[in-house]
């Protein structure tokens, strides 16, 4: 049985439906699939869940460790599977209000479950169901990667998916202790979780420093907040096996030449993520993909293959530090556009702001220091603690640092990394600013409601031309 249409879109996560609402919007049909469920990777075990069950344990762990003198905890009890229950009803509720009842509501939209594989002849297979389109875009997504650690294969662990509602991996009941392969941001921010919820956590990073692509003021801002309140991080280690023994499991590696040894109850794999590509018989219709499994694609999300399109986290425009589910709602409504109206646009990934959401929460936007100097800018940074902002000490969580990178040459602001209080609200006008082409005096021009985090950004600005730390309370 074949099925024609306009757009088949292999996937039905954030960006899968961006681009199928466009498409309807346009007048077109469309097709999406989907074998797993509905609603692909944020809604059901990233963004949504992590966040829910990270608020609950900065609330649990807040409750009992109050920040203000004349704060006196009471205690409060947890209940971890009732968090867990109520997390999955809220997904449930939010799947069915922004997935399911588009889908219901829409004339225009069809959902086929099942593995989603390109034929010979190019027309995408659905569980013996063939979807013939006239232009189809790859949003399949992505998955935790499994690195090759001796043992790996033999010994049981967890990944990002024991955030996962209604399936065998799904957590329900906290481990003693954990040990985290990986030092990335699902690694800083699971690992930060469990913690506060009272499990003994390690998390082991191959490189000199956690969250490698990131500034290193951000590492070791965002490091000295999570060991400060117990957390384990040991940098520079090469886990080389892994086993089971009594009680749970044992890593061993090597740093610095001397061997490494870890043991805990549950181990977790949070070593990055790798596209859903491998699988998709892409080959059949001349799709190319790099050596890691990327689709690659032109400035308008064009593949390799003539009216197929790519986007979202199979693609390899924003992945060398977080991938960003917001990105690919931006560019599947993109390639809708480029397919199916005849207008071209170009996605722009040049200002992404992303965060972490660890306490303190890490945001950026722009380049890092780093990364302008190998673009061959002659840039100009400067950093500054967050005890230098007035709302971060009225509300006695001075911890972090926010840096600046400037364009020496014109003063035009490229990036802002920041580690602190509310630092994910913070990025945007940082964002709005980079886009425009702000230069750091239209920072210190801006009047800041005071006192508030936004602050910050005019005081690192006012940092590259004055002592911050002379400031009067309203920097100016």
């Amino acid at each position: 049985m074949e099925q024609s249409f306009d757009l088949v879109i292999l996937g039905s996560g954030s960006t899968a439906f961006a681009a199928a609402i466009r498409a309807a919007e346009l007048g077109k049909a469309v097709a999406m699939t989907e074998s797993r469920t509905l609603g692909g990777t944020c809604v059901n075990r990233g963004c949504l869940p992590s966040k829910n069950l990270i608020e609950a344990a900065r609330v649990y762990w807040e409750a009992l460790r109050p920040r203000f003198p004349g704060l006196r905890s009471k205690g409060v009890e947890l209940d971890f599977a009732a968090l867990v229950t109520q997390k999955d009803e809220l997904i449930a509720d939010y799947r069915e209000k922004k997935y399911r009842s588009i889908v219901q509501g829409s004339d225009r939209i069809r959902v086929y479950e099942g593995h989603a594989r390109f034929t010979l002849d190019g027309a995408v297979e659905v569980d013996g169901v063939r979807l013939r389109g006239t232009h189809y875009l790859i949003a399949t997504g992505s998955r935790p990667h499994i690195p090759p650690v001796e043992g790996l294969d033999r010994v049981p662990y967890l990944t990002s998916d024991l955030l996962t509602s209604g399936e065998p991996m799904e957590l329900r009941e906290l481990p003693r202790s954990l040990v985290i392969l990986g030092g990335g941001y699902i690694a800083l921010e699971l690992g930060q979780m469990f913690y506060r919820f009272g499990v003994e956590v390690t998390i082991l990073e191959r490189s000199a420093r956690v969250l490698p692509p990131y500034e290193p003021e951000v590492s070791l801002a965002i490091t000295k907040a999570l060991t400060d309140e117990g957390v384990r991080i040991i940098t520079g280690v090469s886990v080389h096996r892994v086993r089971q023994i009594d009680g749970g499991i044992e890593a061993t590696g090597e740093r610095e030449g001397l061997p490494v040894t870890v043991r805990a109850e549950q181990l977790l794999v949070a070593a990055g993520r790798v596209p859903n590509t491998d699988a998709l018989g892409l080959e059949h219709v001349g799709v190319r993909t790099d050596e890691r499994g990327f689709v690659l694609v032109d400035d308008y999300l064009r593949t390799t293959a003539p009216n197929v399109w790519a986007a979202g986290d199979v693609i390899d425009h924003y992945t060398d530090s977080q991938m960003a589910t917001p990105v690919g709602a931006h560019d599947g409504v993109i390639v809708a556009v480029n397919a199916l109206s005849g207008e071209l646009r170009r996605a722009d990934h040049r200002v992404i702001p992303r965060t972490i959401f660890t306490n303190p929460q890490v945001a950026v936007v722009g380049l890092t220091e780093a990364e302008a100097h190998a673009r061959g800018y002659r840039c100009t940074c400067s950093a500054v603690p967050m005890d230098l902002v007035p709302r971060a000490g009225v509300v006695r969580d001075p911890c972090g640092v926010i840096k600046m990178v400037l364009d020496a040459d014109t003063d035009r602001v490229l990036g802002v990394s920041m580690v602190g209080h509310d630092a994910g609200e913070v990025i945007h006008e940082a964002a709005m600013g980079i886009r425009l082409g702000a230069t750091v005096h239209d920072f210190i021009d801006m009047v800041h409601v005071y006192p508030t985090m936004a602050e910050a950004l005019k005081i690192v600005a006012l940092s590259f031309f004055k002592d911050p730390s002379r400031l009067s309370c309203c920097a100016e």
